[in-house]
């Protein structure tokens, strides 16, 4: 394993000063040793994109390389400032990317990083990045840090390490403790009992998901009516907008603040839409629980506000287990667009099961339930 502190050192040596990326739980050593001991060299992106800009942004400003960290499943989000920004044929902006590298052929992963796992190497080095695996040995790491960043250099593109599960020795990340009473769990366990029977669900990726199965479960209820979001992060809120636009029943969002603020431009769309059959609950724990509790900007920027001047009818917060409850008794008795901000702390359960039922079950049961009832009507 290669010790946080010696790899970072390295790409000192090498000139880079400045971090930045979107959190990833085969990353969270050195995004927990950035937040220790680098904070003000190191920014943590609302998306992958968003990363990119701020690197280049970098670059001009300091002809120093950046550093930008990644889960590979947020590739999808940086082809487009690569390929039309950084690469040689455009700007020649040279930046170093660290690639989480989930669904790792070989290696068991959830469903949603099957195919991306495959795919990895491959989108990186169609984008005009030299892109190698970063070995596990320290020696041998350094010498390919330094070939890398002496080709970037000289060409003036791009290079990624994509970086396997236990690639970096363990380093401990202290969360802060949150004020906010209840826990995302019971939030869930709360707006479950509260939903029409007959209404649509559709869950942002992460644990809330797995959280959401586990509590339909232990009230032996269906799933068939819930769409679990587990992977693209920051789009439930558009996948239920679609959803809505053509049912008549009540279609709920369960979304996060990392998610919402990934793509918040979903929420200028939803605000303007004259949809009337859905709710948005963002959870907010102000944090990226799901990998590891790196920090968001969730409980420093006002979502409801911004979720009012995007045009939201109606917008509500909750703090208490008894307001969100009166909240989802209220909403639930009147049509319209809403949007429900839930203030949380980042506490969840170590023993968090996954859902046992596929994605592609979990698709034709919902898809079976919305066509019956178009059928019906």
């Amino acid at each position: 394993m290669i010790a946080c502190n010696d790899f970072f050192q390295k790409l000192r040596e090498c000139g880079t000063d400045f971090f930045t990326g979107v959190p990833d739980s085969l990353l969270g050593s050195l995004s927990a040793w950035l937040l220790a001991n680098d904070a003000e060299n190191h920014l943590i992106a609302a998306n992958e994109g968003n990363a990119v800009g701020l690197a280049a942004g970098h670059y001009l400003s300091t002809g120093r390389i950046p550093v930008v960290y990644l889960q590979n499943s947020g590739i999808g989000n940086i082809i487009n400032p690569v390929a039309s920004l950084l690469h040689r044929d455009v700007y020649q902006i040279p930046v170093l990317f660290l690639v989480g590298w989930r669904g790792e052929p070989g290696v068991s992963d959830e469903p949603q990083h099957i195919f991306q796992g495959k795919a990895t190497i491959s989108l990186l080095e169609d984008v005009g990045m030299r892109t190698e695996i970063l070995c596990h040995d320290w020696e041998t790491a350094s010498e390919q840090i330094e070939a890398a960043y002496a080709e970037m250099k000289r060409s003036g593109g791009s290079a990624a390490f994509v970086i396997r599960k236990g690639t970096f020795a363990p380093y401990p990340f202290q969360k802060e403790d949150s004020c906010h009473p209840m826990s995302r769990e019971r939030a869930l366990e709360v707006i479950a009992s509260s939903l029409p029977e007959d209404s649509v669900v559709v869950s942002t990726t992460g644990k809330l998901s797995r959280e959401l199965f586990e509590i339909r479960e232990r009230r032996g209820e269906g799933h068939e009516k819930d769409f679990l979001t587990v992977g693209s992060m920051g789009h439930a809120s558009s996948i239920a907008l679609g959803i809505a636009r053509n049912t008549d029943k009540m279609v709920y969002c369960l979304d996060g603040d990392g998610a919402a603020l990934m793509h918040m431009g979903a929420m200028a769309v939803l605000g303007q839409s004259k949809i009337s059959n859905m709710k948005h609950i963002v959870i907010n724990n102000g944090c990226h629980e799901s990998v590891g509790g790196q920090p968001t900007v969730g409980f420093f920027v006002h979502l409801e506000e911004i979720a009012r001047g995007c045009g939201y009818p109606s917008v509500i917060t909750c703090e208490t287990e008894e307001a969100l409850a009166q909240t989802m008794q209220t909403i639930r008795e009147r049509q319209g667009l809403e949007f429900v901000q839930v203030m949380v702390n980042a506490k969840s359960r170590s023993d968090l099961g996954r859902p046992t039922i596929g994605t592609h079950a979990n698709k034709e049961h919902l898809m079976n339930y919305l066509l019956e009832v178009r059928d019906e009507a």
